[in-house]
């Protein structure tokens, strides 16, 4: 289960249960508490990045505005619940949908913004070429 706002809070959740209406209500509940930031410039990612997970790749890439999201099925869920708009992927090695969906969330977590580069580097965001 993905759970997001649309504005760069996401979390997955796996659950366990003889019904498939309280599998739902326990993979919610574990979604919710592992909800995380990530970081989104305007309707796009900052920039390219490879999620890992397992023998699972997910490669991420910005794109312009009215791209739209070019992904298949896990990986698009997660980029709509997440808020992103525009972007390419491409999912590699395994085609698991836990595996690829945990390394999409892997990949946006390892997005920063350009606020938080300059920060890191101890310069100003408008020294930072773009």
């Amino acid at each position: 289960m993905v759970v997001g706002n649309r504005a760069g809070r996401i979390g997955i959740g796996l659950g366990k249960a003889n019904e498939v209406p309280e599998a739902i209500r326990k993979a919610i509940d574990k979604a919710k508490k592992s909800l995380q930031t990530i970081a989104l410039a305007g309707t796009t990612i900052p920039h390219s990045v490879v999620g890992h997970y397992g023998a699972g790749k997910v490669m991420l890439k910005p794109d312009s505005t009215g791209t739209g999201i070019i992904a298949g099925g896990p990986v698009r869920a997660v980029m709509e619940a997440a808020g992103v708009a525009d972007v390419l992927t491409k999912s590699l090695g395994t085609n698991n949908p836990h595996n690829v969906v945990k390394a999409t969330v892997e990949g946006l977590v390892q997005l920063r913004s350009k606020r938080e580069i300059a920060q890191a580097r101890g310069k100003q965001r408008e020294a930072l070429r773009v």
